[in-house]
Formats: structure tokens, C-alpha cells, sequence
């Protein structure tokens, strides 16, 4: 089994926003990464980073001028100009939001997408919508693409590759664990740093179920797997993760 990091984008803003009691002032640019599973039969990928069409115009895009008022966003290369997506045997979608979900608009039609069934439902709920700063038009899908599941799943029903529910950031937030060794944590930490000091983001659905997923995620990497947290510089590069039998 071969895990590759592609960048597909930047989000530069307040470091506050990002990390509880940092300095406003202070600036951080984060990588936006997604992730490509291969197996002898499988190309699996992992969130879809940002629309280009947003990038080049947010306020056209979603028909709000100031929706990313405090953030600037930079896209080099979109997902579809890194992986031949017309390969892809599914899409496992950790969460909704724009710089996970975005990109979504360029993938065939005939791609299924995996997504945690509570998270599907909130970004369909006007309330959770706003309270989680989703934004519908980033996943407007056919509906007989979405692979709905519920709780942790055995993606390929060998063991190899589970996705772990890890709500708290978003309703249906989901990590992914790759043999016994590797953890996609996504979201649940924006930085390494968060499995242990719990300085989430000044925003989530459910701050104390985002602290019991970190929790959860700490034990598994004190047990011994490598946990990649969501967006930390100091330590996502593109290029192979790692690889396994499978």
C-alpha cells in the first residue's frame, strides 16, 4: 500500500484563529493537503482541497463578498493537475469544509464518495451549516454518489484501511487510519502539538467531543502510529507517507 501528501492550496490568516492564545497578531500560512491511497486495486483519495473557481473569485463563487474576509487562499496546483482523477476507485471525504470539500466539483461522476452519515445530514441543516461555516455549494453531488457510514468502517474489509469517527470539529469529522502504523488525523489537530495541549481552533461543532477524538488519537499515537495532524507546516511535506504491504 502507498500513501502520497499532495498540496492543494494555502490558507494564511491570524494564528489565533487557528490555535487558541496566539497572538492576533501574529500570521501563519498553513498547508491544505490531500492524500492518495493505492493498492493493488485501489486508488483511494483522501479530501479534495480547494476549488479553483473559489480561490479566483470567493465572492463570486459563493455570492458573498466578504465570506473569506479573514483568510487568504492560494492554489499552485488543484488536485486535478497533481492525480489523473479520471483512476480514482472512490473519494473518502473527512468533513465539509471548503478546503476539504471544495474541490470535489472536479472529480468524474462515477466516483463515489465515502462520507460519515452525520456529517452528510449537517450539511444539509440550515443551523449546522452556519454554526460549522459550511458552505452547500462546495458539495452539491449527485446523491447516488455519496457512500453513506456510520461510526468507524472497515473501508476495504481487510483490516487495512479504517476510517475512524472523530467528530468535534464538524458533526460527522472522520480520521483515517491506514494499517497500524499510520493516522490521517485531518482535523481533529491542526497541529501535532494539539493531541497534547488541546488548543483547538477558536471555532468548532463540539469542543468537548473534538477533545475526546484528540484524546483518542493520542492514545493510538502513544501506542506507536505516526498521527498526521491537519495542517501543521512544521510538518506536512508532499511526497510519499509511507507504505505497507496491501
Amino acid at each position: 500500500m502507498k500513501i502520497e501528501m499532495f498540496n492543494v492550496g494555502w490558507l494564511s490568516s491570524s494564528a489565533a484563529i487557528w490555535r487558541q492564545g496566539e497572538d492576533a497578531e501574529q500570521r501563519i500560512r498553513m498547508p491544505i493537503p490531500a492524500y492518495l491511497i493505492e493498492t493493488d486495486r485501489e486508488r483511494i483519495l483522501i479530501d479534495t482541497g480547494l476549488n479553483p473557481a473559489a480561490v479566483a473569485d470567493p465572492g463570486g463563487f459563493y455570492g458573498r463578498p466578504d465570506i473569506f474576509a479573514p483568510f487568504a487562499l492560494e492554489l499552485e496546483c488543484s488536485i486535478g493537475e497533481q492525480v489523473d482523477l479520471s483512476t480514482l476507485t472512490r473519494v473518502v471525504l473527512t468533513h465539509l469544509h471548503f478546503d476539504h470539500a471544495g474541490g470535489l466539483s472536479q472529480l468524474p461522476r462515477s466516483v463515489p464518495i465515502v462520507i460519515q452519515r452525520r456529517e452528510w445530514e449537517a450539511g444539509q441543516d440550515a443551523k449546522a451549516v452556519a454554526r460549522n461555516f459550511l458552505h452547500p455549494r462546495d458539495y452539491v453531488l449527485d446523491q447516488q454518489r455519496i457512500v453513506l457510514i456510520d461510526g468507524d468502517h472497515d473501508l476495504l474489509g481487510d483490516g487495512s484501511l479504517e476510517l475512524l469517527l472523530t467528530p468535534g470539529h464538524t458533526p460527522g469529522h472522520q480520521s483515517v487510519r491506514v494499517g497500524a502504523d499510520l493516522v490521517l488525523g485531518v482535523d481533529v489537530a491542526h497541529f501535532a502539538t494539539t493531541l497534547d495541549d488541546h488548543r483547538f481552533p477558536m471555532f468548532a461543532d463540539d469542543f468537548a467531543a473534538q477533545a475526546r477524538s484528540a484524546e483518542s488519537l493520542r492514545k493510538l499515537r502513544d501506542e506507536g502510529a505516526q498521527v498526521l495532524p491537519g495542517h501543521d507546516p512544521d510538518v506536512l511535506r508532499p511526497g510519499p507517507v509511507a507504505s505497507a504491504p496491501g
